[in-house]
């Protein structure tokens, strides 16, 4: 996709932050835009920050954990806006401790919105773009989460691997269509990601972990607040749009790191001559891993 200009754009936490640095460039870029956010109040600000620039915003109130809902808000953006050639499942929700903690309403939190809130966005809106045969794309925010495993991270570091797994082989199924995929990692980002317990459903209040408390959550704003703006970071996430690039990896103070768990992997894996079936499991076509990736 050599250009963005014309194309219609859907952006899930869209209101603010990551989300809303996407609206932001993109719009800029010529897209028509929809941001869907779950907060009345960021959608209200995000509209604000548009009025008088010209651009064509449309505002959705959504909870991207319900399928019907994000079925009727597809059709209501389609209606409005045109079809829709770009999708970013970009929302999602952190909450940090020790994984012995972890409440199942916990679990089932995070699951809900970092994986199936991705899942129900591409299940959405992927079956419209294959049978218009438009060229598409997919933009699925990870994290860099979904590389690298710190203490205390155990539940949103579960998310976003999956996240990435689920990406890559999204990515090779679609390989021969019009339709790409993109996975962003971002490392620190100055948002207000440290927000995302009070957006939690009561239903699954239950926690082993913290809750809108002010203290807990000051501390996590400035464990962020030196991060990448979200502008900044959307800026690259245009870029390998245009370029077509899966990998969106703009933090290079994880060269190290990776390095060193991939080194790791590499000096854990058997080698061929220490395996005396290797041959015969080659020859016999059994799956080694080969693939192709943008």
């Amino acid at each position: 996709m050599t250009s963005v200009a014309g194309k219609t754009a859907f952006i899930t936490g869209g209101g603010s932050g990551v989300g809303f640095g996407q609206a932001q460039v993109f719009a800029e870029a010529g897209c028509k835009v929809a941001i869907a956010d779950i907060r009345q109040d960021h959608l209200d600000e995000a509209m604000a920050h548009f009025e008088g620039t010209g651009a064509e915003v449309l505002p959705i109130r959504l909870d991207i954990t319900d399928r019907a809902a994000y079925a009727q808000a597809a059709d209501k953006v389609e209606a409005e806006l045109g079809p829709v050639q770009l999708i970013f499942n970009t929302a999602g929700v952190s909450i940090f401790g020790p994984m012995q903690n972890a409440t199942p309403e916990d679990w089932e939190w995070q699951l809900n919105v970092n994986v199936w809130g991705v899942i129900n966005g591409v299940h959405t809106f992927l079956p419209r773009m294959l049978d218009r045969g438009d060229d598409c794309h997919i933009v699925n925010t990870a994290s860099m989460s979904a590389f690298v495993a710190l203490k205390g991270t155990g539940l949103y570091c579960t998310t976003k691997m999956a996240v990435r797994g689920y990406s890559e082989c999204l990515a090779l199924d679609l390989a021969d269509t019009r339709v790409r995929v993109s996975m962003l990692c971002p490392g620190a980002v100055n948002t207000n990601i440290h927000e995302a317990v009070l957006t939690r459903p009561a239903h699954l209040g239950a926690t082993g972990y913290y809750g809108a408390d002010p203290e807990v959550l000051a501390h996590l704003k400035d464990v962020i607040s030196v991060g990448m703006e979200p502008d900044q970071l959307a800026r690259h996430v245009l870029k390998g749009v245009e370029a077509d690039q899966f990998y969106i990896l703009p933090y290079p103070e994880f060269r190290e790191t990776l390095d060193e768990i991939h080194g790791r992997v590499m000096n854990a894996l058997a080698k061929p001559e220490d395996d005396p079936d290797y041959a015969k499991r080659v020859a016999h076509g059994v799956p080694g891993g080969k693939r192709k990736e943008g």
